[in-house]
């Protein structure tokens, strides 16, 4: 049974958010949410559970401690509608590898802009490319789960801003130039995609900010 809703949130703010300078020394996977982040995150549970009423929900979470962190404060609020919870390391975010330790980031930078942002694999990480095929493997995974008739009414996939930008693209057959048109979703932005009438999903809050529309 296709749940009525997908709703998609980038964790809350990181320490990283506010000092990138952190991954010179903090491998990715280990920073955590700031003070504010974890309020973002109760706040995002709080308007999740007005959202869902009494549906039930199963919950997809990133193994990064700060989606682990974010949902934590989610759960505060949902935990009644909670059906279960799957931990799923392919929704991590893009891996930029550890080249923030041992080399100039600008530089890097400045030779992924030239390669092409979509392609150009990171030193020790991944390309966006890269994290399209991973996350075609997890929505198919999801997809087959829909299938089941007991699956619960609404789904939650709490990840990262790069990874959700790459779902969205794969979710929506987007091309790569609309992929690099769209911006990161805030810390703790809802995506909600509604099952319509002809059993297809829409956008129905928080659609990703395209460039363009940045005056």
């Amino acid at each position: 049974m296709k749940p009525k809703r997908i709703i998609i949130v980038r964790h809350g703010q990181s320490e990283a958010n506010v000092d990138r300078s952190l991954y010179a020394h903090i491998p990715d996977h280990e920073v955590v949410l700031t003070k504010d982040g974890e309020a973002e995150a109760v706040a995002a549970g709080s308007e999740i559970s007005k959202m869902l009423g009494q549906e039930t929900v199963r919950a997809y979470v990133s193994p990064f401690k700060r989606t682990r962190q974010t949902f934590a404060g989610i759960r505060t609020r949902i935990e009644k509608n909670l059906i279960d919870v799957w931990e799923d390391p392919r929704i991590r975010e893009h891996e930029f590898g550890h080249w923030n330790m041992r080399h100039n980031r600008a530089e890097v930078m400045q030779e992924r802009a030239e390669y092409g942002r979509f392609y150009y694999r990171l030193p020790g990480g991944e390309s966006a490319a890269d994290v399209y095929e991973r996350l075609s493997t997890f929505l198919e995974s999801m997809f087959r789960a829909f299938e089941k008739p007991d699956f619960p009414e609404n789904c939650l996939i709490v990840s990262h801003g790069a990874a959700i930008r790459v779902l969205m693209m794969r979710f929506f057959r987007l091309s790569v130039e609309e992929f690099l048109d769209l911006q990161n979703p805030v810390n703790c932005q809802l995506i909600v995609l509604e099952l319509n009438d002809e059993g297809k999903y829409q956008v129905v809050q928080g659609r990703l900010i395209q460039k363009t529309d940045i005056s």
